[in-house]
């Protein structure tokens, strides 16, 4: 690369960090807002779950151990890290 380029490259990159690095608490705000309202509703899912299956006449602990595994799924955070 000849030194024109290099510095060409340079400065598109920090135009372009320029450009997001403003945007990324909002980013995060937003997304942080949306993961705790979709554990909440995950979390009243859940105990939806666990009452249907209790009216049904499922015993205390297979309920719990059922509804345990369902609430597995929505638990995006930890799905991701163990990778």
């Amino acid at each position: 690369m000849k030194k024109d380029d290099t510095q060409r490259h340079t400065d598109d990159v920090i135009k372009g960090l320029g450009t997001i690095v403003p945007l990324l608490p909002s980013l995060l705000l937003k997304s942080g807002g949306a993961y705790l309202r979709f554990k909440k509703k995950a979390q009243k899912a859940g105990t939806i779950f666990y009452k249907e299956l209790r009216q049904q006449g499922m015993n205390e602990n297979m309920a719990s151990e059922l509804t345990e595994m369902y609430l597995e799924s929505s638990a995006i955070l930890r799905s991701l890290l163990q990778r």
